[in-house]
């Protein structure tokens, strides 16, 4: 990596001199001449020990089949994370993506939010405005029925995190959007272990095909009782009832959607969504993006 790479690099990642200094143990003044154009020609060994902060920006790593992680997945979708779990400077080989495991997950920092499935790393983009909001109007209808109802079952909305595999590879650590858990020995300080009894996540351009395909299968095979995938794009909700043969269901925005764990009593009401996310659609229920 030559030292316009690294200069690229630095910028995309932000860090600072200081970070770079501390992380690499070279002198902070040098880092800050290097970096700042002061030092035309950097030695070798300098320039080879400060490559070591960007090794996870700039490492290749080869998935099964030959495909690099950065590149879009052809099954999976496009969040496939670009780096590995280990921070520079680490003793710990670097490893092919689908061999990490919730180890590894607990390893990256706190600061970037990923999603741990079949031992590959995904990273989890920042949610837009839409997702956050359809998020909060479906969480708050579901906490709310079962807290007038006495309920026991517990709700749960994103970032939590979901330990699925736990008795099988222990490779899959998952955010859900929103969900509830109706056994409480599932709940414990950390996390939630093994699935919830419903789960529902709502679609952005980063997580889509990931959320309609690799996440639908993890949650039938983890015995999650119903999901939902809502798609404001499209302004439709797909249901999967896992306990009734997979019985399949799609409704769109402003219909009245029953949740099949509580026998149709809870009612997700689309059409009462409030106003504000209702002005980022027209009448047709089409998202206007501009």
């Amino acid at each position: 990596m030559n030292l316009s790479e690294m200069k690229k690099a630095k910028k995309e990642m932000g860090l600072s001199c200081e970070t770079i200094a501390a992380r690499t143990k070279v002198p902070l003044s040098t880092v800050q001449k290097i970096f700042s154009g002061v030092t035309k020609r950097p030695r070798e060994d300098t320039l080879r020990q400060l490559s070591t902060v960007f090794i996870r920006y700039d490492h290749i790593i080869q998935k099964p089949g030959g495909m690099r992680i950065g590149e879009p997945a052809v099954d999976y979708g496009k969040s496939l994370a670009q780096e590995p779990a280990f921070e520079p400077g680490s003793s710990e080989p670097f490893r092919r993506q689908g061999t990490y495991t919730v180890e590894d997950y607990y390893r990256v920092p706190d600061d970037r939010r990923v999603e741990l499935i079949d031992g590959v790393f995904y990273d989890m983009s920042a949610p837009n405005a839409v997702h956050q909001h359809m998020v909060g109007f479906i969480f708050n209808q579901i906490y709310n029925y079962i807290q007038s109802n006495n309920g026991d079952c517990i709700p749960f909305c994103a970032p939590t995190d979901v330990r699925l595999d736990i008795f099988k590879d222990d490779k899959t650590m998952v955010q859900p959007d929103v969900f509830v858990i109706c056994d409480e020995e599932k709940v414990n300080y950390h996390n939630v272990t093994e699935g919830p009894d419903f789960i529902v996540e709502v679609l952005s351009p980063s997580t889509r095909r990931t959320d309609m395909i690799k996440k639908l299968q993890k949650y039938a095979d983890a015995d999650v009782r119903e999901y939902w995938i809502v798609d404001p794009q499209n302004a439709k909700i797909t249901v999967y009832d896992f306990e009734n043969d997979c019985d399949m269901k799609v409704y769109r925005f402003g219909e009245k959607v029953p949740v099949a764990i509580y026998d149709g009593k809870l009612v997700i009401d689309f059409d009462a969504v409030p106003k504000y996310i209702k002005k980022m659609y027209n009448d047709n229920w089409e998202l206007i993006t501009n």
